[in-house]
């Protein structure tokens, strides 16, 4: 039996070549779904980074800096109706080109696949994180019917872990083609299922992308109202 299967890339389907070596020996079981090339488009964040969202900061002028904190999160946190809902943001890769591409097939063009590209970086991420349950943002019923599946909930389950579906979402325009004034002074898009007791938990959002905050923020203020003690997020990109 060939202990080293031929892999085709997710991303650019070509064929995957794997030096030999003793690590590839000790690795041959491992599915690999990404060549080298296409994984160093894939830039992870390094560096010191946003306390709160995971903005990396050498990136940020430093007008745009306070402490450890990003702009951003600061006038979110001096805003009193959204202070303290969100406890952190963890984010792993940048929303570069190439990563911009790779969710359009994921998101928009059904390729659920592609999931399985972040499964690895997921799993690393979510060992550093304590929480209770994992939180997908969820996909109104028409969006879900347009998709045909919802992005972060695919990014749970095929990184090996239990999606619990706490909310439910209102259908509504959109958030990328709404502006961050837009975006922050929505109505709640976010419904509680019931059923679930989140009092004192520590509860842990994915999605796909970190871009304002504000959907994340809106699932976490109705999750702390409801008894929730730490809500925090995790995202592919930010």
């Amino acid at each position: 039996m060939n202990p080293f299967p031929q892999m085709y890339c997710l991303l650019c389907h070509e064929l995957i070549r794997t030096p030999i070596g003793w690590k590839t020996l000790f690795t041959a079981s491992q599915e690999l779904f990404t060549c080298s090339d296409c994984e160093v488009k894939l830039e992870k964040i390094n560096g010191e980074r946003c306390r709160i969202c995971s903005r990396p900061l050498q990136l940020l002028e430093e007008r745009f800096q306070h402490g450890d904190n990003c702009h951003d999160c600061v006038r979110w946190e001096e805003d009193l109706n959204w202070k303290g809902y969100l406890d952190a943001n963890f984010s792993t890769f940048l929303y570069n080109d190439f990563f911009k591409e790779v969710l359009a097939r994921y998101k928009f063009r059904g390729d659920y696949l592609l999931a399985k590209i972040f499964s690895l970086s997921m799993k690393e991420a979510l060992c550093k994180i304590t929480f209770d349950f994992l939180v997908p943002i969820p996909l109104s019923a028409e969006r879900l019917y347009e998709r045909g599946f919802n992005q972060a909930e695919a990014l749970i389950i095929e990184s090996g872990y239990t999606s619990t579906p706490l909310l439910t979402r209102i259908h509504s325009e959109k958030q990328s083609k709404k502006s961050r004034s837009e975006r922050i002074h929505l109505a709640q898009v976010f419904q509680l299922a019931p059923l679930i007791d989140v009092k004192g938990k520590n509860l842990l959002l994915v999605d796909d992308i970190y871009t304002t905050g504000s959907t994340l923020r809106h699932a976490a203020k109705l999750l702390k109202e409801a008894g929730a003690q730490n809500v925090q997020s995790f995202t592919l990109a930010r």
